[in-house]
């Protein structure tokens, strides 16, 4: 039977040469190759700068526990942080791990993202804004959230804005990308993603002091914040400025508690490649999700299809159930799973229905309308840019017959 996996990652000359060629160095910890990759994915996105740390989930963690730290914006503990409840839970594990406390706001059913209403809506009914510090959308499938309205909202209120743009490389949006339109932006580069390394992460931002405190978090908090160590060539730049007696090395002197988020060169260097592909990945996917959507259309009495825009970088194609009392979502997964089709939920509402946040659920029924039914009712495959049009064909006429045989029962 056709297998068709939510994401695939091909493994070609260019990606072997890679490799092989950080294991004739024999230096795989971060190096070289890191940092050509910081510099090729800042110009991609359109920013100044950019660092690779060891996941996605690191990125973020590393980039609100900067702001704690940054002179400029010092963040406390306990701050509270809008953001959305519908996306993978890492970026409510982030927020409530680095010491702050999520808020929820509703999402478009649409693009699944949080809108500006919702967050002014919220934020108008605040009676203390110093509580807050943080808006922090989730660009979920490559649907980007409105960022200019946001950050609008984000200034009036004297807020800053921290993109999540792990499933949206290349989306496009008011003429600029994704993750260049605040004040910083974190990334994954998980296998289903559109740039995949299997795992590996980054922050992007312009600004520099930024820059250099997640280059010491991500390594424990300790004084270096060069992007390549100079040791070998010249000596440490730190050592050098150092007036002190004692005999002060800046690798294992350390100025913030952090943590080992750093990654290694056969990521880096696999993403490099990556990088090169990265239009030809973006327009694949298009092409598929328009394919889909015409092969689809005769359900859409039934499915809600995604909505189609070239300026999307689709990380998945979604799907809505309409109506859940003639068709439930578990059994057309099930379905499809048995034609060989990979599926995945839209992640759940996380203050209502994920266990992991049950003590928030009181508070937040009934005020999450979009995003419960979205976590109960939609759910995506793949749209990758290794399927052939069979694959293609593979898909729609499993709906067509799935959905036929639902439709005489």
């Amino acid at each position: 039977m056709r297998q068709i996996r939510i994401g695939d990652f091909r493994i070609g000359n260019e990606e072997k040469e890679a490799i092989n060629e950080i294991l004739g160095t024999g230096h795989i910890s971060e190096g070289v190759k890191v940092n050509k990759f910081e510099k090729l994915f800042a110009e991609y996105t359109g920013t100044k700068y950019a660092i690779a740390l060891s996941s996605g989930t690191a990125a973020l963690i590393a980039g609100l526990t900067a702001l704690k730290y940054h002179k400029d914006y010092g963040i406390k503990n306990n701050s509270r942080i809008i953001t959305t409840p519908l996306t993978y839970i890492a970026t409510s594990n982030a927020i409530v791990l680095s010491g702050f406390e999520p808020v929820y706001v509703d999402v478009d059913k649409e693009t699944f993202g949080i809108t500006p209403e919702n967050i002014k809506t919220h934020l108008e009914q605040v009676d203390d804004i110093s509580k807050y510090s943080l808006i922090l959308p989730v660009h979920l499938l490559g649907y980007p959230n409105d960022m200019s309205s946001i950050n609008k909202i984000a200034k009036k209120y004297g807020l800053n804005t921290f993109e999540d743009s792990s499933e949206a490389h290349g989306t496009m949006i008011n003429g600029g990308k994704t993750g260049s339109m605040s004040l910083l932006s974190s990334f994954s580069f998980y296998i289903a993603h559109n740039i995949q390394v299997g795992e590996m992460g980054a922050i992007t931002t312009d600004d520099f002091d930024l820059i250099k405190l997640i280059r010491k978090i991500k390594a424990n908090g300790r004084m270096c914040d060069c992007t390549i160590c100079t040791r070998k060539n010249g000596g440490c730049p730190k050592i050098a400025a150092y007036t002190g007696e004692d005999d002060f090395d800046p690798r294992f002197t350390h100025e913030f508690i952090g943590y080992n988020f750093k990654t290694m060169e056969f990521q880096a260097a696999l993403g490099i490649t990556q990088l090169k592909k990265a239009d030809w990945i973006i327009k694949r996917r298009l092409e598929n999700v328009k394919y889909l959507n015409d092969g689809l259309e005769k359900h859409s009495d039934m499915l809600k299809l995604p909505k189609y825009d070239y300026n999307i970088s689709y990380m998945g194609y979604p799907l809505v159930i309409k109506d859940t009392k003639k068709l439930t979502r578990k059994y057309l997964r099930t379905e499809l799973e048995k034609q060989g089709i990979e599926t995945r939920p839209l992640f759940g509402c996380i203050p209502t229905q994920q266990p992991a946040y049950a003590y928030l659920k009181n508070k937040y029924t009934g005020l999450l309308p979009n995003a419960e039914y979205l976590g109960s009712n939609a759910f995506y495959l793949g749209c990758h840019q290794y399927l052939e049009q069979a694959d293609l064909d593979h898909i729609i006429t499993a709906f067509d017959k799935i959905l036929s045989t639902f439709r005489g029962r």
